[in-house]
C-alpha cells in the first residue's frame, strides 16, 4: 500500500520531506533582515505548496471524476494542518536550535485553506474541463 502512495503522490510526497528538512535543519546564523513576519510568509507557502500538491495529485490520480471527499479533506487539508502542528510539537520540544511558535501554525493553516480553496474553485473545474475535452 504504501508503494502504491508514493507512486500516486510523489511530488507531494517530495515536498513533505524537504518540509520536514527545512523544519529541522540547524539554519545558519547569518541574519539577512528581509522583512518582519518574512517567516510567516515562509511557513503560508510551504503549506500551501504541500496542500496544493497534494490537491493537485488527487485531483489527476481521480480523472475519471469518481473523488472520495472525505478522504480527499482528510488527506489535502486535516492531515497538513495536524502535521504542521506535530512539527510546530516537535520543534519546541525536541530540538535545542528551534523552537515552536503558534503564528507559524497558524500561517501554516491558512496556507493550507486558501491552497485547498484555490484548487478547489479553481484547478478542480480545469482539469475536469481538459479531461471532458479529452474524451
Amino acid at each position: 500500500m504504501l508503494l502504491r502512495h508514493i507512486k500516486r503522490y510523489p511530488f507531494s510526497l517530495t515536498i513533505i520531506v524537504v518540509v520536514i528538512y527545512l523544519s529541522f535543519f540547524h539554519p545558519l546564523s547569518v541574519k539577512i533582515p528581509l522583512f518582519k513576519g518574512f517567516d510567516k510568509l515562509a511557513h503560508f507557502f510551504m503549506y500551501a505548496g504541500v496542500s496544493g500538491c497534494l490537491w493537485l495529485e488527487i485531483f489527476f490520480n481521480h480523472k475519471n471524476g469518481v473523488l472520495n471527499i472525505r478522504r480527499a479533506l482528510i488527506a489535502a487539508v486535516i492531515s497538513p494542518i495536524l502535521f504542521s502542528g506535530a512539527i510546530e510539537l516537535l520543534q519546541q520540544y525536541a530540538t535545542k536550535h528551534r523552537g515552536g511558535e503558534w503564528l507559524d501554525f497558524v500561517a501554516n493553516t491558512c496556507g493550507v485553506i486558501i491552497a485547498s480553496l484555490i484548487a478547489w474553485f479553481i484547478f478542480k473545474p480545469l482539469i475536469i474541463k481538459s479531461n471532458s475535452q479529452k474524451s
